[in-house]
């Protein structure tokens, strides 16, 4: 379902929205418990930064106990959306399979979240394998808080967007959250052409 949230758009995302189809986006974050623990939390606020930035609402999943109900319910939403995932898209479904293969079964765009102490570890190339692997239109990764390096980024390889730092009046090297969402909107607009979202 998708709560009654709406914000303001900016000239800059106002334009780059009307002229693609609408942004279902799920996002994504990795940890090492079913709940994901204090990954939740940096999953939440992450999504209503981007929500607030690009001007749309944000979903709630209903029912992740049904997988493929969610997934239908989110498929037949015609407004854009952005949602997150309250669970590692490794983990294992009831019935078989994982999330990240159910993704990739609906071609559910998705965006990776890592903390800035999960850049130490091969998480966020894990995570990449695993979406690219299952075929998830992967939009891209975005750090949640931590000094942005981009040049180590750069480095990894990965679709980096940026870094949304833990406090929106912090200044980034990066160009802040409005370049970071307009890096979203482009990968968007490539998937669309691609024919993914």
């Amino acid at each position: 379902m998708v709560e009654a949230y709406v914000a303001p758009f900016s000239p800059h995302s106002l334009a780059a929205l009307t002229s693609m189809p609408p942004l279902h986006l799920l996002l994504l974050a990795q940890g090492p418990s079913a709940s994901l623990g204090a990954a939740g939390a940096f999953l939440a606020s992450t999504t209503d930064r981007l929500a607030h930035l690009l001007g749309v609402p944000v979903g709630t999943l209903d029912g992740v106990a049904d997988p493929q109900r969610t997934m239908a319910q989110l498929s037949r939403c015609p407004d854009p959306w952005l949602a997150s995932l309250p669970l590692d898209p490794g983990l294992a479904l009831d019935g078989g399979g994982h999330w990240a293969e159910l993704l990739g079964a609906w071609r559910q765009p998705s965006l990776l979240v890592l903390e800035h102490g999960q850049l130490a570890t091969g998480m966020p190339a894990a995570g990449t394998a695993l979406l690219q692997r299952w075929q998830v239109p992967l939009v891209g990764l975005i750090q949640w808080g931590g000094p942005w390096d981009q040049e180590a980024r750069r480095r990894d390889g990965l679709p980096w967007l940026g870094c949304l730092a833990e406090r929106p009046a912090q200044t980034l090297t990066d160009g802040g959250d409005e370049a970071l969402a307009l890096r979203l909107l482009r990968r968007w607009a490539q998937l669309d052409c691609l024919g993914v979202a």
